[in-house]
Formats: C-alpha cells, sequence, structure tokens
C-alpha cells in the first residue's frame, strides 16, 4: 500500500506522520543539539571547531531523517527555517528528490494541525479514511 511522508523539521527536531491508507504513524526525532550560546560579543570570529562540530551534528541528524523515510512514495517537507532546504538538499543528493511533492514555510503546529495538513496535501490518502 502506498505511504505518504509529512516531515516537519527545525534544527532541534523532526516530527514525521507516516499515512498509509486508514493508518497513521508519528515518529519524531530529536536532534540533541544544544542551544547555542548568545552572540552578544560580534567582534570575536566564530570558532571553526565548533561550527565543524555542529555541522556533523546536523549531518548524522539528516541522515537519521533520510533514513526514516526510504519507503516513502510521496513526502510533504515543511518547518519555520533552514532546515528544511538543508534537508532537501541532502534528499537529492540521496537520490530520493522525485519523491518529493513540496517544501513549504510553516511555523509549529499541534499534532492535530500537522495531521490535517498532511491529510489535506494528499487527499486521496484521505478518502481512504472517510470509507464513504
Amino acid at each position: 500500500m502506498k505511504t505518504t511522508v509529512g516531515l516537519w523539521i527545525d534544527h532541534k527536531q523532526a516530527a514525521i506522520l507516516f499515512v498509509t491508507g486508514k493508518e497513521e504513524e508519528i515518529k519524531v526525532i530529536s536532534s540533541n543539539i544544544e542551544k547555542q550560546r548568545g552572540q552578544s560579543d560580534r567582534s570575536v570570529p566564530a570558532d571553526d571547531a565548533r561550527q565543524r562540530e555542529l555541522t556533523e551534528h546536523l549531518n548524522n541528524y539528516y541522515d537519521e531523517v533520510i533514513s526514516s523515510l526510504r519507503n516513502a512514495e510521496a513526502i510533504l517537507i515543511m518547518g519555520p527555517g533552514e532546515a528544511k532546504g538543508e534537508l532537501k538538499k541532502r534528499i537529492e543528493r540521496n537520490h530520493l528528490n522525485g519523491r518529493i511533492i513540496e517544501v513549504e514555510t510553516v511555523d509549529k503546529m499541534t499534532d492535530r494541525q500537522f495531521v490535517a495538513k498532511v491529510r489535506e496535501h494528499f487527499p486521496k490518502q484521505s478518502l481512504a479514511v472517510d470509507s464513504r
């Protein structure tokens, strides 16, 4: 049966909604990235080692998210910031890009709003739930 995926992502966490017919499952993946320290003194250059560590941590996080998407036939990527675009680029490099339906800027949502938005985006899957 066809599986569609709605993905909400930022640098802190990813919420992945798998929809297969009437079945729905939400998986949450945390990046475990500490909040970056405040930049009160902008005259100090960025620490390259810290930036490399952050980049490596994000790469591992994105790889974990991508591994969850391997069985999806269609993917809707949503999120408020840069993470959705960064993830899209990684997906394209992993040859899953044909499955992406849309990338959309969306603020934080409740689980119900998230499910409704994904169901609205993939209407054929929504009809399976109505059971008319």
